[in-house]
């Protein structure tokens, strides 16, 4: 699923494909901003880590599961 996290005082968001459930994900974030988690931790598909202070948080978008695919495939 896609994840986009937009970052306060920063004209860049982040963005990366997550291999957690909408839930997962969901319950992190809520987790952060009822303050009981200084920062968010997430890992992508490709075992990147990303971790993101709670304070700066903005937006948290959180795509569909199931992405498109393009070309061709078995």
């Amino acid at each position: 699923m896609d994840v986009r996290i937009g970052i306060q005082n920063s004209p860049r968001e982040l963005g990366f494909e997550s291999s957690q459930s909408a839930e997962e994900v969901q319950a992190q974030v809520a987790a952060a901003l009822a303050g009981d988690a200084a920062s968010l931790k997430f890992v992508d598909a490709k075992g990147t880590v990303y971790l993101v202070p709670a304070a700066a948080l903005a937006y948290v978008e959180i795509g569909s599961e199931e992405s498109r695919r393009v070309g061709f495939v078995a």
